[in-house]
């Protein structure tokens, strides 16, 4: 697997919004720059398939770029991210 960064999140999150990824802040709400369910579970999907398995419900409870990077960096360090 490639290495899989917080500018990777970043960046697939501002193509699949729709957005510059300079314009995504770690703190900004992804609801209130348009990111919906579906292209959340989109996203959740296009990581699973580079090996970084997230949980859809967990990354939806807090929709920052902060938040998920924490969770995705805990399981990239081997530990699920319930940990």
């Amino acid at each position: 697997m490639s290495a899989f960064t917080k500018d990777t999140m970043r960046a697939d999150i501002a193509r699949i919004i729709g957005e510059d990824a300079s314009e995504i802040g770690d703190d900004d709400s992804l609801i209130d720059l348009g990111l919906d369910s579906i292209r959340a579970m989109a996203l959740v999907q296009r990581w699973s398939d580079l090996g970084v398995k997230l949980d859809f419900a967990q990354l939806a409870e807090k929709p920052t770029l902060a938040r998920w990077w924490a969770i995705a960096s805990r399981h990239l360090a081997g530990r699920h991210p319930a940990e």
